[in-house]
């Protein structure tokens, strides 16, 4: 029999990546509406009411901060809002943004209503920061023109627009940049309901045959999180193509996420490596970040954005001010025995 990424790499596709369609099928997949958008309930409702007293005044809506674990749909958040405000929408990033000049020409290519959507907004540099705070509140761009007895402020007037930033990091953002928010935000990890729901809906667009009991196995392994439940939809699809006759049932679903090393808590070989780590070189913890990471030979922005959120939210790590612990609740899903002597931590 071939290596299941032959077969998939002959129908343009492989086990673990995607196929060349995937990123077009990403973006038929993001809700576009109030009514498509699954979960999230507290957040849409003032969101929305947000949106209607600003339409009310025919106001631009206020600047707002999204902020919450990597794939809960701020981005998505974003696109309904300027969808609902009929605004354009002109997206950047922090690390993107690298000099005054590179914000200053963004700001002043703006129309009125436009809104500015700052996807990694913590990674903004200072200096970049300290240009929006004048722009956010006053509709002010104030540019440095020469440098030193010679050098003179040119201000620049903005048209009325909406900055809408989005973090994972929130407490990286300095406590001037978060005042000047009309409304923070925080986007929780799904219900298992919602994740099946943002699934049969994904499932429908792809035009798949499944059956409910696979979508709940997938669920199960989605960390709550709706672009990791679509991720392995669609690599489980690739799965059923090859291996299957293309209907995904509860057995296809196993094996693909086995094949996949998802477990059926939503563990990534990468987070069990972590676990395994706390456990066996520093006997469960604590153990600080960077000698995590060092003995992990991960990054660290990988293990605070993606892994950490995911298992202190299901009670695998504590963090504590000695450092991070590995729970019983870890030791067990391992096959590992908890030593006597941290018991109390646990």
């Amino acid at each position: 029999m071939e290596d299941l990424n032959s077969k998939l790499s002959a129908k343009g596709g492989s086990a673990f990546g995607g196929k060349p369609e995937d990123r077009t099928l990403d973006q038929a997949l993001r809700p576009h509406i109030w009514d498509e958008y699954i979960g999230q309930e507290k957040t849409k409702t003032n969101l929305k009411i947000l949106l209607e007293a600003a339409k009310k005044r025919s106001e631009p809506i206020d600047h707002l901060l999204l902020y919450g674990p990597a794939g809960l749909g701020k981005t998505t958040l974003a696109y309904i809002m300027a969808r609902e405000m009929n605004a354009n929408m002109k997206i950047t990033s922090g690390p993107a943004i690298e000099k005054v000049g590179d914000l200053a020409s963004i700001l002043t290519n703006l129309n009125s209503g436009d809104v500015l959507f700052i996807d990694e907004a913590h990674r903004l540099n200072k200096t970049v920061e300290e240009i929006l705070y004048p722009a956010m509140e006053n509709r002010m761009l104030h540019i440095i023109i020469g440098k030193g007895p010679s050098a003179r402020t040119l201000q620049l007037d903005l048209p009325p627009f909406s900055l809408i930033a989005a973090t994972t990091r929130v407490g990286l953002l300095s406590n001037p940049l978060r005042s000047r928010f009309g409304a923070t935000f925080r986007l929780d990890f799904y219900s298992m309901e919602d994740i099946e729901n943002i699934l049969k809906r994904s499932a429908g667009l792809m035009d798949l045959q499944t059956e409910p009991e696979a979508l709940k196995e997938i669920a199960a392994s989605s960390r709550f999180t709706p672009r990791v439940a679509n991720r392995l939809l669609k690599r489980v699809r690739d799965y059923a193509e090859v291996e299957g006759d293309g209907i995904i049932n509860k057995e296809i679903a196993e094996k693909a996420l086995a094949l996949l090393e998802v477990d059926h808590l939503g563990l990534e070989s990468t987070d069990r490596r972590l676990i395994e780590v706390i456990i066996k070189k520093f006997n469960g913890g604590p153990v600080g970040l960077q000698a995590l990471a060092a003995a992990a030979s991960e990054e660290l922005d990988t293990i605070e954005d993606i892994n950490e959120p995911y298992l202190l939210q299901i009670g695998f790590l504590r963090r504590t001010p000695r450092g991070r612990i590995a729970t019983k609740f870890a030791y067990e899903h391992l096959g590992f025995k908890p030593p006597a002597e941290n018991q109390s931590l646990l």
